[in-house]
């Protein structure tokens, strides 16, 4: 949050947050074939498995050789089309609402993020759409924040409307939250959609380090700018998190050796939920140059 009702000059927070196993396990199975003694055989693994298998090229390879069949739940185009990241949204959170399980490690991290009215990104190596993902945090909101959370997160909302300078008397709180959701970045690295915004095509899902990179520049060039446009004075901290070790490593060194120095008034904070049984994340704090 910010300190808005004080007079000290606020602190401003932003969040980059990889979906599948950093918010939600997600149920979505990833096909592919695995190298016995008899031969390749079938093989579905969910996103977690994956992670850990995906350079062993070996012993693994996507069913009929083609990553595409292989990630089909993974886009927008399968049989569920456009409604399979929120289908799968559901399935993963009916469990969590129930109380029969926990999320993610970043599953709180993100509650408390949308509470705060944070402005965020999600950062995901699926290939929806940025509607589709969106759809999947509205129903997050719907699903997990008790009434009084949502409250707590519009009252916020309006905090941050004031700080900027304008005038949100007018807006109802549906509005608020719509115009909060317009302004965060929803970016399935390896679609069309995403490409086509990156100005190059990648080598699929497998691959989704520099992707994940340009989608971090395009957010904090974002922020910087809504700040710099509205005038407003303010430290700034920006977190990433991802349970991808690769993921994490490409990241730093994206940080390290580029972002820290292109915005030195930036604090950035990257949370690596690779291993979730130490409890809490592992934090590494860059920062600018």
């Amino acid at each position: 949050m910010t300190d808005v009702e004080n007079n000290t000059t606020p602190h401003l927070k932003y969040y980059m947050f990889d979906w599948d196993d950093n918010i939600l396990h997600m149920p979505t199975a990833i096909h592919l074939e695995r190298k016995t003694e008899e031969g390749w055989k079938p093989f579905s693994v969910t996103t977690s498995e994956f992670a850990k298998i995906r350079r062993d090229q070996e012993n693994y390879r996507p069913i009929d050789g083609d990553w595409d069949a292989a990630f089909i739940d993974f886009y927008d185009c399968g049989v569920r089309g456009e409604e399979t990241f929120l289908n799968d949204t559901q399935r993963a959170l009916r469990p969590i609402v129930q109380k029969e399980e926990e999320g993610a490690p970043s599953f709180q991290r993100f509650k408390r993020a949308l509470i705060d009215g944070s402005l965020f990104a999600i950062i995901t190596a699926r290939a929806h759409s940025a509607q589709s993902i969106r759809k999947g945090v509205e129903y997050f909101i719907e699903a997990v924040l008790t009434d009084d959370e949502r409250l707590t997160m519009i009252k916020n909302l309006r905090r941050f409307i004031k700080l900027f300078g304008e005038d949100g008397t007018l807006l109802t709180d549906a509005e608020v939250v719509s115009r909060y959701l317009d302004l965060n970045r929803y970016r399935g690295v390896t679609s069309p959609e995403f490409q086509e915004i990156m100005g190059q095509s990648l080598s699929g899902a497998e691959s989704p380090e520099r992707a994940k990179q340009f989608a971090v520049k395009d957010f904090v060039t974002h922020i910087i700018n809504i700040i710099r446009q509205r005038g407003v004075e303010a430290s700034i901290s920006v977190g990433f998190s991802d349970d991808d070790p690769h993921n994490v490593a490409a990241v730093i060194d994206y940080l390290n050796s580029e972002l820290a120095a292109a915005f030195p008034d930036v604090r950035f904070v990257v949370y690596d939920t690779s291993n979730p049984e130490q409890g809490t994340a592992h934090k590494i704090v860059i920062r600018g140059k």
